[in-house]
């Protein structure tokens, strides 16, 4: 199956504004400008295009929810990618630009916005390099400004970038990190989409999520709905690392078995043994052979007790310790915590002391349980997503692997025995 987004794998030199025009860039841009902006919505919701940065809200809606006729409205691309074991955005971003500015341009008109800032974390301004290049050519094309591509509407388009905080990925406090504030979420609502950046209506679309925009605006959603599921059309990036021969982005059509992308990836490094794989990140509960067989889509997880996420599959193998990869987590999570609110501030913290006693062999039976207890109550009283994020690893981990904690506990204890008979 060709690529949709990872085209630049197939043309060389996609990312300068002429090869793109060749090879049908801006076509979907033009279309755009010659329906209504509520035509263009109702086209991407009859696509049931789903967004691309882990939550998969259809996008159609998100759009649809800006009021009509809003004097001061904005468009943001989440590009600040700071999931663990995610990297497909950096790859559109310095290959394949314009797609994405396409799609952002058709995201922008349909509702009404002047202004387009795309947010990157600031470790990517290196590989930003082409994107600022691309703008400057749309720019000098008049596919940026004043009355592009020759119609009555005008748009500007600017990047911005963050100091690298995996919180910003959460859309409230990316809005406040553009706005010059602290980059922490707000309770909702306000929704962005009535009060976001500079309290005006805004939109915000994860990079990916808009590189599938200019295709569907071409081909239409008939043509989207091909690939895919009905419940989870079209293609998608899934960034595979870990323990693989060959880690890397592999785009396929959403409903790939997790078996199918372990098989691409080249399978497992030195011939040794599947043991786990985290699916989303470490934002995601932990999954084990038994669901290698499941569709890697916004549904297939379910059974499962896990979710798809960004499709950011991080694999281990046999000889990996589950404790130790739950700890690493936890201390990421901790460590990114923005501290707004009590539950996740202090659970994270709570949870890595906890876990790093377990872990070097100071730990109790009685720890494990106050390690689920702890979980359960940062479950669905953080202000945020990150908070609930922090605990999958731990409940997962713990649920799949508890042999190999209750080993930590006792291996301390007869240590301690030794220890002490020694004296």
């Amino acid at each position: 199956m060709a690529y949709v987004l990872l085209r630049h794998r197939d043309i060389p030199d996609l990312h300068k504004l002429d090869v793109y025009r060749r090879h049908g860039g801006y076509e979907g841009l033009k279309k755009a400008l010659s329906m209504t902006p509520g035509e263009v919505i109702d086209l991407m919701k009859a696509s049931n295009l789903r967004g691309r940065g882990g939550a998969g809200f259809p996008t159609g809606a998100k759009w649809s929810f800006i009021p009509k006729n809003a004097p001061e409205t904005y468009v943001l691309i989440n590009t600040d990618e700071s999931e663990t074991g995610t990297f497909k955005d950096r790859e559109l971003i310095e290959h394949n630009p314009h797609q994405i500015i396409e799609g952002a341009l058709i995201a922008a008109y349909a509702v009404g916005s002047r202004l387009v800032f795309n947010y990157m974390r600031g470790e990517y301004m290196d590989a930003a390099y082409a994107f600022e290049e691309a703008l400057r050519e749309c720019r000098a094309a008049g596919i940026i400004g004043d009355n592009i591509l020759g119609s009555d509407y005008s748009v500007e388009f600017y990047t911005h970038y963050g100091a690298g905080a995996y919180i910003c990925g959460e859309e409230t406090a990316l809005i406040e990190s553009l706005a010059g504030n602290l980059g922490q979420p707000w309770s909702k609502p306000p929704f962005p989409a009535v009060e976001g950046l500079y309290r005006k209506p805004t939109v915000v679309n994860n990079t990916e999520t808009l590189a599938n925009v200019p295709a569907i605006l071409v081909n239409g959603p008939d043509w989207f709905k091909t690939m895919g599921t009905p419940d989870s059309p079209g293609m998608k990036i899934v960034c595979i690392s870990g323990h693989v021969v060959n880690p890397g982005n592999y785009e396929v059509p959403l409903g790939t078995t997790y078996r199918e992308l372990l098989d691409m990836a080249g399978g497992m490094q030195g011939g040794k043994r599947f043991k786990a794989m985290l699916p989303s990140g470490g934002s995601g509960p932990i999954i084990t052979e038994e669901a290698l067989d499941a569709a890697c889509s916004y549904e297939g997880l379910t059974p499962f007790r896990s979710v798809m996420g960004s499709a950011s599959v991080i694999v281990m193998d046999e000889d990996t310790d589950m404790v130790w990869a739950a700890l690493k987590m936890i201390h990421f999570f901790r460590h990114e915590s923005c501290g707004k609110c009590t539950p996740c501030r202090e659970g994270t913290f709570w949870l890595e002391k906890v876990l790093h006693r377990v872990y070097h062999g100071h730990g109790t039976e009685g720890d494990i349980k106050l390690l689920e207890s702890i979980a359960d109550n940062m479950t669905g009283k953080c202000l945020c997503a990150l908070g609930e994020f922090a605990t999958s690893p731990v409940l997962s981990s713990i649920r799949h692997f508890l042999p190999e904690y209750k080993a930590k506990v006792a291996a301390g204890a007869g240590a301690k025995r030794v220890a002490v008979a020694g004296d």
